[in-house]
């Protein structure tokens, strides 16, 4: 208390000991991929596509974390955090070196390579100047069905012959017996190790790459990225781990774990041990959530089987979307598949920002979508959602949509994703808007304050359409007084405030009953 000396009028300010709870933010989301420079495992904020060029890069070939965080700003995103992993240290310090392999190496400074090419199910890149070509034709003598002969020209003269398999593991595989003893070229993997396969006979142009030495290829560097990488260390602050730190992150995507997963550095039981990683973080925190890309090239029947048998993931921390999108990429001008987890992350922000995190982020369009990599029937995703994989959608005259909106848990009251992320928002929310009451008094005052304030925050909610009831009553309950908080409690210097939600969930089945009836009698026909 002041003491009042001398007669005189007094003003004083008084602290009324609690404080109104705002919710928080759910629209930041995480990417872990891989770039040619940026800092290494370094959570890194980014508000604007402007802003991640300037730290990680442009679009580059052999990556989708470019385009993923390119398609969160396009559809609504407005802030993300990006960890960059698989690189090394140099290519963040803006020195003399460049990236190679994963695992902290480095090659001497040289001008990029040219443009890769497809060649199958391979890629091809010119690492030297000049007219140069590649030409695939069959080999010499009778042998297996994956041997070929590739035939590297300057101009119309033949300067280096291969005789190779496409067989991975083969003594004469292409890219190790082109990596060994070229000068001029390099091959690289564009498919799944099971997936490769002999080109055909055929020539193709190469653009050639400016003089200066061969540089490590980004295909080189996808190549070499395992789990470990992005897995991390929490102690380290590396991959997943380094997220842990960052309170205000609500969704993860890993889209270039599928541009490994496609150079065949890793095999699907890496992919599925890394997303059970992903999810685990997000678990852990309980925060956030996961967005899962699946595998690409699956149709229908092959993600139903993926989904089920082999990743067969239980949480309600993750939701899966499905097929591949089509965007356009900048870098080639040219349209090309990638993962939709940045898309879906953007509509997640839009959402969010647009109705309400209460909202289910379904039935929204995913801008800078151009096509997709399959059609989904309405046949096919009836036996797709109901196990949890969302459907992406193209609607003639209503464009590319999001068409699910379920988790991946199999417990029915955390089968929708508006449900798991409105209340990662109510706890958060009330978490931070509470921290007043750590070290108050404990008596009956303090427990009314805390009725009051966490009461007003849900009536704001239930007025924002978030809560399911036609009055207050019936949208939630707070309950904190001496039945939550007996002696022994108090004694402990607990206080216990238990909260009840009715939340709103989504109109998924919509059902309209049409029948006839005779004009004037009011009678159905039968």
């Amino acid at each position: 208390m002041p003491s009042y000396l001398s007669p005189g009028v007094y003003v004083e300010e008084v602290a009324s000991g609690s404080r109104p709870i705002e919710g928080v933010g759910t629209s930041v989301a995480a990417f872990v991929g891989l770039a040619p420079t940026g800092p290494l495992n370094e959570p890194t904020l980014v508000t604007n596509w402007t802003q991640y060029v300037a730290a990680f890069g442009d679009f580059t070939d052999g990556y989708y974390l470019a385009h993923s965080v390119y398609g969160f700003f396009n559809n609504g995103g407005s802030a993300a955090y990006v960890v960059r992993v698989g690189g090394s240290p140099a290519g963040a310090s803006g020195d003399t070196k460049s990236p190679a392999a994963v695992g902290g190496s480095t090659a001497p400074a040289a001008l990029p390579a040219g443009e890769p090419k497809q060649l199958g199910t391979f890629a091809v890149t010119a690492v030297a100047p000049g007219n140069l070509s590649v030409e695939v034709a069959d080999a010499e003598g009778e042998g297996p069905a994956e041997r070929f002969k590739l035939i590297v020209k300057d101009g119309d003269r033949a300067v280096e012959t291969f005789d190779v398999s496409a067989k991975k593991g083969n003594r004469a595989y292409v890219v190790t017996q082109v990596k060994e003893r070229s000068k001029l070229i390099t091959v690289t993997e564009a498919a799944p190790a099971a997936q490769l396969a002999r080109p055909d006979n055929q020539t193709v142009a190469l653009p050639a790459a400016p003089a200066g030495g061969a540089p490590a290829a980004p295909a080189e560097e996808v190549s070499s990225v395992g789990p470990a990488h992005y897995l991390g260390d929490s102690s380290d602050r590396t991959g997943f781990g380094g997220l842990e730190a960052v309170d205000e992150i609500s969704m993860v995507a890993v889209p270039d774990l599928m541009a490994a997963y496609q150079r065949g550095a890793i095999d699907l039981e890496a992919v599925k041990a890394v997303q059970l990683g992903l999810i685990a973080h997000c678990e852990l925190m309980g925060d956030r959530v996961a967005v899962i890309d699946p595998p690409p090239s699956l149709n229908a029947r092959q993600i139903r089987v993926w989904r089920q048998e082999t990743a067969g993931y239980d949480s309600k921390y993750a939701a899966l979307y499905y097929p591949w999108i089509k965007s356009f990429d900048p870098a080639s001008g040219q349209a090309r598949l990638i993962p939709p987890s940045g898309h879906v992350a953007g509509v997640w922000a839009r959402n969010d920002s647009e109705r309400g995190v209460h909202k289910a982020p379904a039935n929204e369009v995913v801008r800078g979508a151009v096509d997709l990599e399959i059609q989904i029937t309405r046949g096919e995703q009836d036996l797709l959602n109901p196990i949890g994989v969302n459907c992406i959608r193209a609607f003639p005259g209503r464009g590319i949509r999001i068409w699910g909106a379920r988790t991946l848990s199999s417990d029915p009251a955390w089968r929708y994703l508006n449900i798991r992320r409105y209340f990662n928002y109510l706890e958060e929310s009330i978490l931070i808007g509470t921290q007043w009451v750590v070290f108050e008094p404990n008596d009956h005052a303090l427990w009314a304050r805390i009725r009051r304030n966490v009461s007003a925050f849900l009536v704001n909610e239930w007025r924002a359409g978030a809560l399911f009831g036609a009055r207050p009553e019936d949208a939630f309950y707070v309950k904190c007084d001496e039945e939550t908080n007996p002696p022994e409690s108090v004694d402990v210097g607990r206080v216990v405030c238990e909260i009840g939600i009715a939340p709103v969930k989504p109109a998924e089945f919509v059902i309209f009953r049409l029948a006839q009836f005779s004009s004037g009698s009011g009678e159905l026909e039968e």
